[in-house]
């Protein structure tokens, strides 16, 4: 009576070749998930960009809604509706209109930037904003007192050494928030660029230009307004 009970509960025994055939089974199995995992990534629907020609797209950045024409947009990956963390456009002066992107560049064109205003859209990051920048940290860094030229607008350059080296600090005095820039200065074939920003809740949108058009200020303010205006939706009347 003492063994009943361990006879009767007696494993079976598996033969070996059994157990070899089922691990070779498991492993075949485990190893075509795995083959067919890059392929079944690559079959999935991706994103299908928006054809340049299309209306404004409506995009979402830093919980911010802002319409942009597509054929602005430099990169394809961003050429989609709905939420994105940034997006990269580009337009020609003085038109502030897309360019004709049906003119393709061969390898051996230099690329000519003299009438192209180039935007980013992205969200806000913990910084601080333009304005408060403007009071709080470039003057930390100001070779000297700023010197208003006979174009109204003021100038202040960076100190050597200084995060700002080579740049300098240039407003007008009136709407400094308006237009506040940073530009770089004319380094050999280099040309100088001047930098715009401002934060719309929660994006920040950046505007670069070459440095010269600064000979005829007041239209480029006027443009960045413009812009900046025709990006965000109008609001529904209740």
């Amino acid at each position: 009576m003492a063994y009943a009970g361990t006879m009767g509960h007696r494993r079976k025994h598996v033969p070996s070749s059994k157990l070899v055939r089922l691990l070779v089974t498991a492993l075949s199995v485990a190893g075509a998930g795995l083959v067919c995992a890059p392929v079944a990534y690559m079959l999935w629907p991706a994103p299908v960009a928006v054809s340049p020609d299309a209306p404004s797209l409506p995009i979402t950045i830093g919980g911010m809604a802002f319409n942009v024409p597509p054929a602005a947009i430099r990169f394809k990956v961003q050429r989609r509706p709905g939420a994105q963390p940034r997006v990269d456009l580009s337009f020609v002066w003085p038109a502030l209109t897309p360019p004709d992107l049906s003119i393709k560049p061969s390898p051996t064109d230099t690329p000519d930037i003299t009438d192209r205003l180039f935007v980013t859209i992205a969200g806000s990051d913990i910084t601080l904003s333009p304005g408060d920048r403007l009071k709080v940290i470039y003057p930390r860094y100001a070779d000297a007192a700023p010197i208003v030229g006979g174009d109204g607008l003021s100038l202040q350059g960076f100190r050597d050494g200084s995060p700002y080296q080579g740049e300098d600090l240039i407003l007008q005095p009136a709407a400094p928030e308006r237009f506040l820039l940073r530009c770089t200065r004319q380094i050999a074939a280099t040309p100088a660029m001047c930098l715009h920003e401002r934060r719309l809740g929660g994006a920040d949108v950046t505007v670069r230009f070459p440095r010269a058009w600064l000979d005829n200020w007041s239209p480029v303010a006027d443009g960045i307004d413009r812009l900046i205006a025709g990006f965000r939706p109008t609001p529904v009347p209740g």
